[in-house]
């Protein structure tokens, strides 16, 4: 048997990768684009690929009657996902591996997707979950969309987010600046990309709709959890996660129908794919399954089929990219990039080398032949890479799971038995693929290389820092807004860069500013509705938080919280650099927290 092997970064050259024909598209007018991308939907919870329980009409509609890639993959995790998707690199490159601690803010000096579209003369607008940064430079209105409504964070409730939100009337910012508004979450990022479609309407433009939904908690709106409540094939958190995979579906409707109104339908790119495999739509309980998983091993975070499988359609009918038809090659979120740069026609004067292919000419039907390659996935959630950690490598007949494990997924799609002991050259030339691969991540240096937060320029002033972003292990919960209200302890440093000398307000908080809240106030339990169904902790009342302590360049200084203050204010003159700031609480039992909250604001002179 000859295995053939290719490290895409290695061996492919720009015009390989990208087709080699930017002008083939037969349309004169540029095509707008919209990728839909929801966040742990799995390959299971749709319709059209044999759940029997979920109701998904419209995008039933929709993949019969694109191009559906059915062998295509993700990362099995958030954040991973996206950083792939937006620079057609592997995420390990591009510094995004984790959803948290510092490690989900992609890498300054990459060019991402929407600046492309940018510079091509495109509106560019994103909508809902972001998740690659919630400060200067790694926001998306810093890498190229022009138009930005988002939450903050890796959800709805984390810790970067606005506080008190719960998916119903929230606060989320636009363009940098937060902003209220009415209704459910997922119809808010609907309603909002349909308002930046009709603006730009006689413009192409590239609308990213990326949905929170169906991240947990699974909050959904009363008449979708109906649709569920009384099915006893499934526990209750699934109720909810199909009533909002339901939702999502009646705003697709909600968006075909808007550019059908608008005459856009036939010349405009949809993209509906999903970040990672099912959080909520498959269980096992007392030997009965719950939900459906389309016959997959493993789910969200896992390393088998089922965390990084997922559904993916697309459809142009103007470019003939329609009529109900599959493609089996493997394919996965690094070629994205080269895809849309390929089928719009796009100029790019290039960057980083990708690691991703356009499949342009499968979509096109100008080739069924696609070359032998090895892809690459895992889950590492860790501050620093693990060789091997919770890996998949892959090829079109097979997967080495952890370096050890092989399956035929020809044979066994759902990965039951392991071969790895009846073909130990596949085993071998996997392996050596993987290797070449890491080789080129540690040339790289990317566990020395850290993602810096800046502060003190005219684009973010003040900055506002949460432990989401703080380097520290164990995680725990302190990363959330559940951290800050359950006051979960822990000491860890965030990664700033003060961009221009001078005087700077350092403030140490438990809450945000935007909560009102003091650093031992008593907080009750945020309280549910009917349109609620999940319960939101207590805080904990019983610390008594005593002092402040910062360590920031030459800021070396504990201060006391007198008057159940809101906030503690450092001032000093710190030089322009990279720092590692730690800024911590403690109470009176001397426990340690995290400072939940920081903001650092650079002050006039006359200060």
């Amino acid at each position: 048997m000859k295995l053939c092997f290719s490290i895409l970064a290695l061996s492919l050259s720009f015009s390989a990768v990208f087709g080699g024909n930017s002008n083939h598209s037969e349309v004169e007018q540029k095509p707008n684009v919209i990728v839909i991308i929801t966040d742990d939907q799995g390959y299971g919870d749709l319709g059209y690929n044999g759940n029997e329980i979920i109701k998904t009409p419209s995008l039933d509609q929709f993949f019969r009657e694109s191009i559906r890639a059915t062998n295509f993959h993700v990362s099995p995790t958030c954040s991973p996902t996206r950083g792939a998707l937006m620079t057609g690199r592997y995420t390990n490159r591009v510094g995004t591996w984790h959803t948290i601690a510092g490690r989900s803010l992609l890498f300054e000096d990459e060019r991402v997707l929407p600046q492309i579209f940018a510079e091509n003369g495109y509106a560019t607008g994103m909508f809902g979950k972001w998740h690659l940064g919630d400060n200067y430079p790694f926001r998306p209105e810093d890498r190229g969309f022009q138009e930005v409504v988002r939450h903050g964070g890796g959800g709805i409730t984390q810790g970067p987010d606005y506080w008190g939100n719960n998916y119903f009337n929230d606060t989320y910012w636009k363009n940098g600046e937060p902003q209220e508004y009415e209704g459910y979450c997922t119809d808010v990022f609907f309603t909002e990309s349909m308002k930046f479609i009709e603006a730009n309407q006689d413009n192409p433009f590239f609308a990213y709709i990326s949905t929170n939904a169906p991240h947990g908690p699974f909050h959904v709106p009363e008449e979708y959890y109906n649709l569920y409540k009384d099915e006893d094939r499934l526990l209750e958190r699934q109720k909810r996660f199909y009533g909002m995979i339901t939702n999502i579906d009646r705003n697709v409707k909600r968006l075909e129908d808007q550019l059908q109104k608008l005459g856009l339908a036939d010349n405009t790119i949809i993209i509906y794919m999903t970040d990672n495999g099912t959080a909520a739509g498959y269980a096992e309980r007392d030997a009965r399954i719950y939900g459906y998983n389309a016959g997959f091993r493993g789910t969200k975070g896992s390393e088998y089929d089922g965390g990084h499988r997922v559904p993916f359609a697309i459809r142009w009918p103007k470019g003939h990219i329609n009529g109900n038809k599959e493609i089996s090659q493997l394919l996965a979120h690094i070629d994205l990039l080269p895809t849309l740069v390929d089928l719009a026609g796009l100029s790019w004067m290039g960057g980083k080398q990708v690691d991703g292919i356009s499949f342009a000419p499968l979509l096109r039907e100008e080739t069924d032949k696609w070359e032998a390659r090895t892809l690459i996935v895992d889950s590492q959630r860790t501050l620093n890479l693990v060789k091997w950690r919770k890996s998949a490598v892959m090829d079109d007949t097979w997967r080495l799971i952890n370096g050890q494990e092989l399956y035929n997924i020809k044979k066994d799609p759902g990965q039951s038995e392991d071969v790895a002991a009846e073909f130990p050259e596949v085993v071998v030339g996997l392996q050596e693929s993987y290797n070449k691969w890491w080789a080129t991540l540690m040339e790289q240096q990317v566990n020395e290389r850290y993602a810096y937060i800046k502060v003190g320029t005219p684009y973010e002033n003040p900055v506002r820092i949460s432990s989401h972003d703080m380097h520290i292990y164990p995680y725990k919960n302190a990363w959330h807004q559940h951290g800050a209200l359950e006051a979960v302890g822990g000491k860890g440093i965030l990664k700033v860069e003060i961009a221009n000398e001078g005087r700077y307000k350092i403030s140490l908080r438990r809450y945000p500013r935007e909560s009102g809240l003091s650093f031992n106030q008593n907080v009750p339990a945020k309280k549910g509705s009917i349109e609620i169904n999940e319960p939101m902790p207590n805080s904990n009342n019983q610390i008594n938080i005593k002092e402040a302590t910062l360590y920031l360049a030459d800021i070396s200084t504990t201060k006391p919280i007198i008057n159940n203050e809101a906030e503690v204010d450092f001032v000093g003159f710190i030089p322009a650099g990279k720092y590692d700031m730690t800024a911590f609480l403690q109470d009176d039992q001397g426990r340690m927290y995290p400072s939940y909250y920081v903001y650092i604001e650079k002050m006039n002179d006359q200060d």
